[in-house]
């Protein structure tokens, strides 16, 4: 790669917008490249875990920084943090710090000179009077249908949604005037952020800046690469073991170019950091032919859709490039103090020391988790002696001694109907009187209101009291002993607690699931709330 200072401007552009899907504001970037090189800003909440997929940003970054760019990092944890609450301001702060060790050891790793790379940190002046009274001055002109709609791709969409979602993109239009950049870059989910910036900054008396946009590069399993989803990505510091056995189920049927996460890595990461003048090689045993090389993705894709590439020889070989990005990484973050960070940064769930309740303080963060839930069946059932809707149930959660639940069913199952029923309680709410009746937990319903109609869920056939459910992708954690009632940790997951349109209960999407996989269901309510 030629030294900066020898590329012309349209070597510069070149660079800087290959392999992106879109481009907002060409014309003003070229006019500034012949004046002077540009400067670009790139965004991150420090929330989840960084894993492979940033490395698809990285290798842009890597573009910027090559054709002269002056780049910027924010790690935005003022964002983080509004966006539903992911993490508490303790655990944001030792997050942006591992941010900035886990990116400085990637562009380490593809060789990128850093000179001109800046790090910032979004409360460094988010919340500074000038940026406040520029927020207010914003949200005296947006409309909440804006608001709204510009953070539809980036914000968790809810049932419940809170005011800090409609502020958050208003606080990343705003970063571009206060980072002082003539663009920036993002993946194309932030597409109506970056419209939105070009409406409403020019309203303040602000610039419109021109924005980058990556595609969205599909994860391994085919959808999109997400932290939460553990077989869906790498993370940086897996081990060469993990790296072959995450590869190994990962989707990449034969000739199957739609939706390949592996394809598509070799795309945006692999092959534009191959050195000058490197081919991308798949290694094959001389008796199918001997090695494959590829000087351009074009001729992967093609070999690959006429099924010349096996899909498991490709992933033979993004197991050799995958392992050369993450050596060096690996190699940084055996020094004891990253270690040590790391451990903080992401503490394991059921590792710290104390009770599940003390753990789950430490970390603060609204994951379903939490929760405990468990099948139960009811062994004795009977009507509430001063309240005609209520049952007092006796329910075996694979306790001791069952546990007495009051619930208000009267109406919708017959007392007949209720003894001996399989059901699924939720069994660490703290312990409450209904009308004299201690109850110690709740037999979980799908509910609508209009028409009021209400349906117990059922377990899977072969489920057994006792035995827990889990969230999908959220298995590796632990239920608090008892639900603080004042952090309203119940009521901020139940709002995301439904059915789908196939009776399946999920949260956020992710199946309600037992210890076999089995799933957890209603008999017949389809989109309805679960409480």
């Amino acid at each position: 790669m030629a030294n900066s200072t020898e590329l012309s401007p349209e070597e510069k552009y070149n660079l800087i917008s290959r392999n992106l899907q879109e481009v907002l504001g060409e014309d003003k970037i070229k006019t500034i490249l012949k004046d002077r090189d540009l400067k670009i800003y790139w965004g991150t909440a420090t929330t989840g875990k960084p894993h492979i997929a940033y490395f698809v940003p990285m290798s842009k970054i890597a573009d910027f920084l090559r054709a002269g760019a002056e780049v910027t990092i924010l790690f935005a944890d003022l964002h983080g943090y509004l966006d539903n609450m992911k993490a508490p301001w303790e655990l944001l702060a030792l997050r942006v710090e591992y941010y900035e060790h886990s990116i400085k050891a990637m562009l380490k790793s593809i060789g990128v000179p850093l000179e001109k790379l800046k790090f910032e940190k979004g409360t460094n002046y988010q919340l500074s009077k000038e940026y406040t009274l520029d927020v207010y001055r914003l949200s005296s002109v947006i409309t909440q249908h804006d608001a709204k709609k510009a953070g539809a791709e980036v914000v968790k969409q809810v049932d419940h949604p809170l005011v800090s979602g409609l502020l958050y993109p208003g606080l990343q239009a705003l970063d571009e005037e206060y980072l002082k950049v003539d663009a920036q870059f993002g993946g194309i989910d932030q597409r109506k952020i970056f419209t939105f910036a070009e409406k409403y900054l020019p309203q303040l008396g602000y610039q419109k800046r021109a924005h980058l946009m990556n595609p969205m590069v599909p994860g391994l399993t085919g959808g999109k690469m997400s932290s939460s989803e553990d077989e869906s990505k790498i993370d940086l510091l897996d081990s060469a073991a993990n790296v072959k056995k995450k590869l190994k189920k990962a989707f990449c049927e034969p000739g199957n170019i739609e939706n390949n996460g592996c394809l598509s890595f070799v795309k945006h990461v692999i092959m534009p950091l191959l050195n000058t003048g490197e081919k991308f090689v798949v290694p094959r045993q001389a008796d199918y032919g001997g090695n494959l090389e590829f000087e351009k993705f074009d001729d992967l894709e093609q070999a690959f859709a006429k099924e010349e590439v096996h899909p498991g020889d490709l992933k033979n070989a993004m197991e050799i490039y995958l392992n050369r990005l993450l050596d060096p990484i690996r190699k940084i973050f055996e020094e004891p103090k990253l270690k040590e960070l790391a451990a903080k940064a992401y503490p394991a769930p059921g590792k710290q020391k104390g009770s599940n309740q003390q753990q789950n303080q430490v970390t603060d963060e609204i994951v379903p988790s939490r929760l405990d839930i468990r099948i139960g069946k009811i062994v004795e059932v009977s009507k509430h002696p001063d309240a005609d809707a209520l049952y007092v149930e006796k329910i075996d959660v694979g306790e001791t001694t069952p546990r007495t639940i009051v619930s208000g069913l009267v109406n919708f199952i017959p007392i007949e109907e209720m003894q001996d029923r399989m059901v699924v309680v939720l069994c660490n709410l703290k312990p409450a009187k209904m009308r004299g009746v201690e109850s110690q937990g709740m037999v979980l319903c799908a509910s609508v209101d209009d028409p009021k109609q209400v349906e117990t869920l059922i377990p899977p056939e072969n489920a057994v009291p006792g035995e827990q459910v889990y969230i999908e992708n959220y298995e590796s954690g632990s239920p608090d002993d008892v639900l603080n009632p004042k952090k309203k940790v119940w009521e901020k997951l139940q709002v995301d607690l439904k059915t789908n349109t196939d009776c399946i209960a999920q949260w956020q999407g992710n199946n309600l699931i037992t210890q076999t996989g089995g799933k957890i269901r209603s008999k017949s309510m389809t989109v309805a709330p679960i409480k």
